[in-house]
């Protein structure tokens, strides 16, 4: 349905990719994964023919329809969040347009009546006399509520704008779906419900998404970008990664083999070369190390920070214990009576449709706000250590990284804190970048840094893994994972809190459900769903 041929994309020296081959089918949907900057978002936009490759075509069939989900949350303010979505399927917005326009003409003529009859015919054609409900249901599975539908969109949140754009891509029915991070923002419920209705869809979807549990619920293929190169691999991320482990595990050790058959031979060929009667056999086994070569393993542009938490000391039973506490943000409430015993070893995640009370209890818990009653105590030998889900005033300084740094380590010397910057992904002169310049996925590393110099025996993280690649939530997925102490997180990322998580508490203006369970199983509760529903009646 959708074929790349010879595609390359260069920007000055630096390749992208080259030699590009690829089909893509209807069916079929496609999670294009790569180390940033690798090109992923860029090999979309060059699908949607946003940007032009350096050499190469994209050819797709001459009516297939291509829907692609916007980045430009400022494009439709003036529009309505329903005309937003319908305007996703052009040609039917625009024969909408029309029609409407010539209905309200005073001086309606006979021409008129005409075209108006030709519209009507290619408008039922398009299924436009659902448009508008089609558009409605979409709006209301991603969790935009019905008396938002009318609202423009300048009025709307920025987590609704988002929504609102995801639904004008899926709208119409599209041949071909482009999705670049749809569930970026996106709360657990229209997570799930964005996974089923992709699940279900006929056609054709290439999306990008740093979310592993996503791709492993919607993907039939792996796009690999790597090496300049983009490879198809079937099957979900799971079962490329496993694959791709054991593949270069089986390289690896082949390599041992041969190593290890080398010396063998280099040690007879040293020892006997000099005794004549042993000297045939040394020449014939130069001659098999001669031929023995070492399979190329090429070192994967992918990188992995290195992130252990470790305590300095262990703390006591009773972590932290909290007694009716409640809060309020610009004069609402966003939870009240909240009680909370922790105890060592808890790894807690907070979930639900709004991050805010969540927010604002770790807040409470740092002393940078005071609750608005209630109170609460945490262990003696307790120590914390926390990632703020805004972080803009940390980074405020032009401080270079290894002076950023030198604030929260006790080892003040300078090749340490290369060292450890190096561990983290920031190599040679990185180290000497200003705070103030770096991206997200740089700030994210730095914190990260400053949790673990801190040697806490508590972690408090509010959404760190937003602006990660994959290949860095691996990696911090696996060092709490590891963690001996006690975690008290949120996140998007469902694995994550899947795999992380012994313990899910979901906090609202209207109560909360506390459970000593992994996230799947309190999704899959039937009880909890019934609790769920009334928190959020």
């Amino acid at each position: 349905m959708l074929n790349v041929a010879d595609l390359s994309l260069a920007f000055g020296k630096r390749i992208l990719f080259q030699d590009v081959n690829l089909s893509f089918n209807r069916g079929n949907c496609y999670g294009v994964i790569g180390a940033n900057g690798a090109g992923k978002s860029t090999f979309l936009k060059i699908l949607s023919g946003e940007i032009e490759p350096s050499s190469g075509v994209v050819v797709k069939p001459p009516k297939a329809r291509m829907a692609v989900l916007k980045q430009n949350h400022f494009e439709f303010d003036e529009l309505t969040a329903l005309a937003t979505v319908i305007k996703g399927h052009h040609d039917l917005f625009d024969i909408m347009t029309e029609k409407d326009a010539l209905y309200l003409k005073p001086d309606f003529s006979d021409a008129d009546g005409i075209r108006a009859s030709e519209l009507e015919g290619e408008f039922a054609e398009m299924g436009g006399y659902n448009a508008e409900s089609d558009a409605a249901s979409l709006l209301s599975g991603l969790g935009i509520k019905e008396s938002l539908h009318a609202s423009k969109m300048k009025e709307l949140s920025g987590g609704d704008k988002v929504r609102v754009l995801l639904a004008q891509a899926l709208f119409g029915n599209p041949d071909i779906l482009l999705l670049d991070e749809p569930t970026n923002t996106l709360d657990v419920d229209s997570v799930l419900w964005l996974e089923e209705f992709l699940y279900n869809f006929e056609n054709l979807v290439i999306v990008v998404s740093h979310d592993r549990h996503f791709l492993d619920r919607v993907c039939t293929h792996i796009c690999d970008v790597d090496f300049n190169k983009i490879q198809f691999f079937s099957g979900n991320y799971g079962f490329w990664y496993e694959s791709s482990q054991l593949a270069l595990k089986q390289k690896q050790d082949s390599n041992k083999k041969k190593e290890d058959k080398m010396k063998e031979l280099q040690t007879f060929i040293a020892r006997f070369s000099a005794n004549a009667s042993k000297s045939r056999q040394a020449t014939s086994r130069k001659k098999i190390l001669d031929k023995i070569t070492l399979d190329d393993i090429k070192p994967s542009s992918r990188k992995y920070p290195y992130i252990i938490f470790k305590q300095e000391k262990e703390a006591g039973k009773v972590i932290l214990e909290c007694e009716k506490l409640a809060a309020a943000v610009e004069g609402k409430t966003v939870f009240s009576g909240f009680d909370l015993n922790v105890r060592n070893g808890d790894k807690i995640a907070f979930v639900g449709r709004d991050g805010l009370p969540a927010t604002t209890l770790f807040r409470i818990l740092l002393e940078q706000i005071q609750p608005t009653t209630g109170e609460f105590r945490w262990g003696a030998s307790t120590t914390r250590a926390d990632f703020p889900k805004d972080a803009t005033e940390l980074f405020d300084t032009d401080m270079n990284l290894v002076d950023w740094l030198s604030q929260y380590s006790k080892d003040k010397n300078e090749q340490f804190l290369r060292g450890w910057l190096g561990k983290m992904l920031f190599s040679g002169e990185e180290s000497q970048k200003s705070a103030r310049v770096l991206s997200g996925g740089e700030k994210v590393r730095c914190l990260l840094s400053r949790m673990m110099l801190q040697q806490a025996n508590v972690l408090l993280l509010d959404e760190p893994t937003g602006h990660l690649d994959l290949e860095s939530i691996e990696a911090l997925n696996n060092g709490l994972k590891e963690f001996t102490g006690t975690v008290l997180f949120t996140s998007q990322d469902h694995q994550f809190v899947q795999t992380v998580a012994n313990r899910i508490i979901e906090l609202t203006p209207n109560g909360w459900i506390d459970r000593a369970t992994t996230y799947d199983d309190y999704l899959e509760d039937e009880g909890i769903k019934a609790l769920r529903a009334k928190l959020y009646a």
